[in-house]
């Protein structure tokens, strides 16, 4: 397949902001999937300090060719100042899936 894939992780600050944040992206089209993890705890430094705060994770699937758009959303409707989103590359799928998810975020 020519077109290249991303896992987009996300965290919220709870399951409802997440759930909210799921909805919007994928009735954009931006991702073909969500999963929403379980409440983890998350360690970070801010201000200079470290912190320890609950949080939920998203996972999101898309295309290559949704990223920027992905991304500008994502920041636009998170509550966070610097909401953590990263792309890391899909390197295999199944053609199947594969197929799916351009179909869908298009």
């Amino acid at each position: 397949m020519s077109t290249s894939f991303r896992i987009v992780l996300c965290s919220c600050p709870n399951q409802a902001i997440a759930k909210a944040l799921a909805d919007k992206l994928l009735r954009a089209r931006l991702v073909g999937c969500v999963n929403i993890g379980g409440q983890s705890t998350s360690m970070y430094w801010w201000e200079d300090h470290i912190h320890s705060e609950e949080e939920v994770l998203l996972t999101m699937k898309t295309t290559e060719a949704q990223i920027a758009a992905l991304f500008a959303a994502i920041q636009k409707a998170h509550p966070y100042d610097v909401p953590e989103i990263i792309a890391v590359p899909i390197s295999e799928g199944s053609d199947s899936y594969l197929s799916w998810l351009t179909k869908v975020t298009q």
